[in-house]
C-alpha cells in the first residue's frame, strides 16, 4: 500500500486500529511515513491518510561481471519502492577488479546518497558467509568484502552468487501462487557453466553455498577440456545436456531456463532432445530460453537487498 488510513492498515494486517495508530505514529516520527490530506468524510470524522516515504532510505546494488578482455560493474541506487535513483556501469582491466575498486565505488555512491542503508553485491562464484571462495575473478576470492563494507559504512551488506540472484529474480517476477521449483542454467562465453536453484519457493544454496556449481559435475573431463568442448558448437549440446540432465534428475523442477551467450534459441530443443536420452519424458520440466537474464539478475538483487533491509531499518535508524 503506497498510502492508506489506519483503518485500512488494520484491515490489511489484522492488527487492531489502536495498535496500527501507535505504529503509524512511530513511523511518522521517524520520517518513514508522511501525512497527506484528510480522507473525504462520509458523515463521520475524516480519517488521516498516510503515505509511505519511499525515499526514506536507499539501497545500492552492484552486479560484478567477469569478461574476457575486461571486468565490469553495473550499479544502481534504488529507493524503497524499487525505483532507480541513479544507475551506471564501470569497466576495468581484469587485474584491477578487486576489493579496493568496489569499495571506492561504494564510497562515492554513499557520499552522494547518504540515505543508503544497505548494499547488495552479485558476483560470479560461490559465496559462503559473505566471502567468495570460488570465482572467475581471482582478486575477490577469500576477501572479506561484506565485513569490510559493513565496518566502513555501518550498513547492511549481502554478497550473493549471480545465478542465485537470477533465479530468484525470475521466480519473484512470475508471482507463482504455489511454491514451485525452478532452475536457471547458464552457459557463458569465456566461463564455465553454473546454475541457480529454487526448491519449493526457496533458494537452494547447499551446506557451504556451493549448490549449482555444475562445472564440478564428474564429467570425466578437466575444467580445461570442459571449457573447450562447451565452446565448440559440435560438442556444446551434449555437454550442456549432461549438466542439465543431472539437475533434472536431482531437483525435478517444474521449469528449467537456459541462458548465456553460448545458448542460441534453437539450442533449447536440441538440448531437450539430448536430455531425453537420460530422463524419461514424464519427468522433463518445461524448458525455455531466458532472454533477459540481466533484468532478472538485477530484479533479484534489488528484491533480496530490500528484504535484508526491511528487518533492520529501525536498528539502522538508531545508529544514524
Amino acid at each position: 500500500m503506497r498510502q492508506g488510513t489506519k483503518s485500512m492498515v488494520a484491515q490489511a494486517t489484522g492488527l487492531s486500529v489502536a495498535t496500527c495508530r501507535s505504529i503509524l505514529i512511530d513511523l511518522l516520527n521517524a520520517g518513514e511515513l508522511v501525512e497527506l490530506d484528510m480522507e473525504e468524510s462520509s458523515g463521520g470524522r475524516p480519517a488521516q491518510i498516510y503515505k509511505y516515504n519511499e525515499n526514506y532510505a536507499y539501497i545500492v546494488c552492484l552486479i560484478v561481471k567477469a569478461g574476457i578482455s575486461y571486468h565490469s560493474i553495473t550499479y544502481g541506487v534504488v529507493n524503497l519502492a524499487g525505483e532507480a535513483v541513479e544507475k551506471g556501469e564501470l569497466h576495468t582491466e581484469t587485474d584491477q577488479m578487486n576489493e579496493g575498486f568496489i569499495i571506492k565505488l561504494i564510497d562515492s555512491l554513499i557520499d552522494n546518497h547518504p540515505q543508503i542503508r544497505a548494499v547488495g553485491i552479485g558476483v560470479p562464484g560461490a559465496v559462503h558467509q559473505g566471502i567468495i571462495n570460488v570465482s572467475d575473478i581471482p582478486n575477490l576470492v577469500n576477501v572479506p568484502l561484506a565485513d569490510s563494507i559493513r565496518e566502513r559504512h555501518g550498513v547492511e551488506v549481502i554478497v550473493e552468487n549471480d545465478m542465485n540472484l537470477t533465479v530468484y529474480g525470475l521466480y519473484q517476477k512470475q508471482e507463482y501462487e504455489d511454491e514451485e521449483s525452478i532452475i536457471v542454467a547458464t552457459f557463458i562465453e569465456g566461463s564455465l557453466p553454473g546454475a541457480g536453484i529454487m526448491i519449493d519457493g526457496h533458494i537452494h544454496r547447499g551446506n557451504t553455498q556451493f549448490a549449482g556449481e555444475i562445472a564440478f559435475l564428474p564429467f570425466g573431463l578437466s575444467h580445461d577440456e570442459q571449457f573447450r568442448l562447451l565452446h565448440n558448437r559440435n560438442t556444446f549440446h551434449s555437454i550442456a545436456a549432461r549438466a542439465v540432465s543431472s539437475l533434472i534428475a536431482v531437483m525435478n523442477p517444474e521449469t528449467l531456463a537456459l541462458t548465456g551467450t553460448l545458448v542460441q534459441p534453437e539450442d533449447v530443443e536440441i538440448i531437450r532432445k539430448e536430455c531425453l536420452k537420460y530422463i524419461p519424458e514424464m519427468h522433463m520440466p518445461q524448458m525455455r530460453l531466458l532472454n533477459d537474464p540481466d533484468e532478472n539478475y538485477m530484479f533479484g538483487l534489488i528484491s533480496m537487498t530490500l528484504e535484508s533491509l526491511s528487518y533492520s531499518l529501525q536498528l539502522v535508524e538508531k545508529r544514524w
